[in-house]
């Protein structure tokens, strides 16, 4: 899986850029959406026009960690591994027996957008399995991307020579948008276009870049990690009927 956005949909944190980038346009021509065509075979690339695309393949996939992909109302996301309660989950969101993962991350987000009563912290916990998901909300042009807390699938980004964000499971794919602005997505956290990156693990503490250096010596895309001693406000006031908590979460 992959997809590239603008930076008017997903700003990369600073922490990601690297010195010594050598990165391209992730954007421009379509170079990186080719490039994953041509080293998938039979991959579905989704244009979303200024907001940047995404694609996706069943090619070269582990039997044990699938990829999925799937759109409703205008919600696009991508998953990959699976997740073990998807009972409950069902149980929880009221979908119907054939909904599986890709189906109940969309419905999570929509609770969450739809001004649900959990924070994301709590919604993103109840997830238990090995996974990674892309999702993209084309009519708020939202976006809604995670980790499993232990990083169990492999997942990167980075972002490129325009500052757009990279994400995906392939590091090659990653790297050769991104040059050396790029690092694995640190586990157990979630980005969103409004909140940024934030451990949902731990949700009451900050995360810190810690810069990453390659064989050669030179300066790669910073990985994040929890600060065990930094603290954050707490609590997220839910202020009037009207509240609206897309745009905290």
């Amino acid at each position: 899986m992959l997809a590239v956005f603008d930076k008017s949909v997903a700003k990369s944190p600073e922490a990601l850029h690297s010195p010594h980038s050598e990165s391209i346009s992730a954007l421009r021509d379509g170079s990186l959406a080719q490039h994953f065509s041509s080293v998938h075979s039979s991959s579905v690339t989704v244009n979303l026009g200024a907001s940047g695309f995404i694609a996706y393949s069943i090619d070269k996939q582990n039997p044990l960690l699938p990829r999925l992909f799937a759109v409703m109302d205008d919600i696009f996301c991508l998953f990959q591994g699976h997740i073990e309660n998807v009972a409950l989950l069902k149980q929880q969101y009221g979908l119907n027996k054939t909904a599986n993962e890709v189906i109940i991350v969309i419905e999570a987000y929509r609770t969450l957008r739809d001004r649900g009563p959990y924070p994301a912290d709590q919604v993103m916990r109840d997830l238990q399995g090995k996974f990674a998901f892309i999702l993209y909300d084309s009519s708020s042009k939202a976006t809604f991307i995670a980790s499993d807390a232990d990083g169990s699938v492999p997942f990167f980004w980075g972002t490129d020579s325009e500052e757009h964000l990279v994400l995906g499971d392939d590091a090659e794919i990653v790297k050769k948008g991104c040059g050396k602005s790029f690092a694995p997505f640190p586990k157990g956290c979630l980005f969103t276009t409004s909140g940024g990156l934030r451990s949902y693990e731990h949700p009451l503490n900050e995360l810190k870049p810690v810069p990453r250096v390659d064989s050669s010596g030179q300066v790669c895309g910073s990985t994040f990690k929890v600060d065990a001693d930094s603290r954050k406000e707490t609590g997220m006031p839910r202020v009037g009927s009207a509240a609206n908590w897309s745009e905290n979460y």
